[in-house]
């Protein structure tokens, strides 16, 4: 794993003084005037990691990561359930700068990937940096500065916010009645509780997205029984997921191009049979995603009534496409049952569907997905002039080209609204978003401005283009999707990887609005 030097001085961490204090403030200040300035990333998952290494790379030394949990990493840190894994593949879903020839599998699990995040944190000594159980509760801009507050009573400033608060990590839970009624053990994919034995256990799994299958795919045939309630089918995927071999690792660690060949294969496969196939709903590439995984239903599902039940009325990839080398085989084992009539209720002893029947269960597994348009909230954001971000966000989130949001000066986000968060590495995304961010961030240090964020009219511009492209997606040909706004619009990057690397590139600057020019 490549590591860069160990960088000295000017960073704080839970073992730094309060930032809060006068003298810090004032040493800021100082170090503020000396072409030092001083950044908040909120966030230590696989963003906030990126943005601790990327500062220290360029000589940024002064930042304190406010984490709210007691440890580091994000989606990989929250998510502990059985068959947890990615849906990218593990060479393409790592830092380009710290590739890991130790991959198990192709996509590799869970507990891999938080384990990779932890190893590049120990190789870059970014811990220091990080004060763990402390949430950011409120920013405020005020004279210059962020001012920012945490749920410990801690006070700090900043010239610049570095938003890496992720997607997935507030778990939505449905509004099933009676849900709390129930007797066994319940709780949310996000949440598992892995007090709760399953051997032999009666086991109920709400939902059907990448979560519910790899869960199923997991389970099936280890435990007593396993009941599925599926509200909508989905389209699957066949992917393979073999083990890396112990030759190719090796190959790896003794000839690290070798593993950036393969990375770039991978991204290249990826973009175009995948990437392009979504956001252009009648191209070669999205028929040969809709012919894959029709065969896959037709080829593996035997009992004609049990496929119809799976097959969906929507295009291949409308929702997020679901990859699973297994799903059919496990939804078809005996002690797995596929529920499709609807929940009418939860009771102390199980579900209860429309149809009258009640599934006994020991277990209740919540697999419904998480809140996708939190971003920075609930965190409280006043920015210029008294302005707050629940107003700027009073319909919908929305950030131009996913970084900045007018009247929030130089505050930035990593992977936030209408980004390319469906169709992408998400580290990929992350990587080309910061080096973006660090050149808007140069107009501040190199005197050009005080502060910087989108111009309220290249905003509304974006808005326009990117709901006009989302009618050529795959997003709108006729689901329902976590993907889909309030107007049924797809709340992602609607364009090809090509146009959004393109775009980061380097800013226009007549996009931005700069303040003390």
């Amino acid at each position: 794993m490549n590591t860069l030097p160990a960088t000295n001085g000017g960073g704080t961490s839970g073992a730094a003084g309060t930032p809060g204090t006068t003298e810090a403030r004032s040493a800021a200040r100082r170090r503020h005037a000396l072409g030092h300035p001083r950044f908040v990333v909120i966030g230590a998952g696989m963003a906030g990691l990126l943005s601790v290494i990327k500062l220290k790379e360029a000589g940024l030394t002064d930042f304190t990561v406010y984490e709210k949990a007691d440890r580091l990493g994000g989606t990989w840190r929250e998510n502990t359930y059985p068959g947890v894994a990615c849906d990218v593949p593990s060479h393409l879903y790592s830092y380009s700068f710290a590739p890991n020839p130790e991959w198990s599998h192709v996509f590799s699990p869970g507990a891999e990937i938080q384990a990779y995040f932890e190893q590049v944190a120990r190789s870059y000594e970014v811990a220091r940096y990080i004060r763990y159980n402390t949430e950011v509760t409120r920013l405020e801009h005020t004279n210059g500065r962020w001012q920012v507050e945490t749920s410990t009573g801690e006070r700090d400033e900043a010239d610049f916010v570095i938003a890496a608060t992720g997607v997935l990590h507030h778990p939505s839970y449905p509004d099933i009645e009676g849900i709390d009624d129930f007797a066994g053990a319940k709780f949310h994919s996000a949440r598992w509780d892995h007090d709760v034995p399953l051997e032999g256990a009666r086991i109920g799994v709400v939902g059907t997205g990448s979560t519910a299958v790899q869960i199923v795919s997991s389970l099936a045939g280890t435990v007593g029984e396993l009941h599925l309630f599926q509200r909508t089918p989905q389209w699957v995927l066949a992917m393979d997921n073999p083990p890396i071999s112990d030759e190719d690792r090796a190959r790896y660690r003794e000839d690290p191009s070798a593993m950036q060949a393969l990375r770039q294969e991978l991204s290249a496969t990826f973009e175009r049979y995948f990437a392009n196939a979504v956001v252009a709903a009648d191209s070669p590439e999205a028929k040969m995603l809709q012919d894959l995984c029709t065969r896959n239903l037709e080829d593996n599902v035997q009992d004609p009534v049990l496929r119809e039940k799976l097959r969906p009325n929507y295009r291949a990839a409308c929702k997020r496409l679901i990859v699973s080398p297994n799903f059919y085989q496990a939804v078809q084992h005996p002690s797995t049952h596929l529920v499709t009539s609807g929940i009418e209720r939860v009771e102390a002893k199980g579900v209860r569907t429309k149809d009258g029947a009640l599934h006994e269960l020991d277990v209740l597994v919540l697999a419904t997905g998480f809140r996708v348009d939190r971003f920075l909230r609930p965190i409280e954001v006043i920015g210029r002039g008294g302005v707050s971000l629940d107003k700027l966000w009073a319909d919908r989130p929305s950030a131009y080209l996913a970084v900045s949001v007018p009247e929030l000066p130089n505050l930035f986000m990593l992977n936030g609204p209408n980004g390319p968060v469906g169709n992408f590495s998400l580290i990929d995304v992350a990587e080309l978003q910061l080096a973006y961010i660090m050149q808007l961030v140069d107009l501040v240090c190199s005197g050009r401005c005080r502060e910087v964020s989108a111009a309220a009219d290249a905003a509304e511009l974006f808005e326009e283009a990117r709901v006009e492209a989302a009618k050529n997606t795959v997003w709108v040909t006729g689901c329902r999707s976590w993907y889909l706004d309030d107007r049924g619009v797809p709340a992602a990057w609607p364009w090809s990887f090509d146009h959004f690397r393109s775009e980061m590139l380097r800013p226009k600057i007549e996009d931005y609005e700069l303040v003390g020019a």
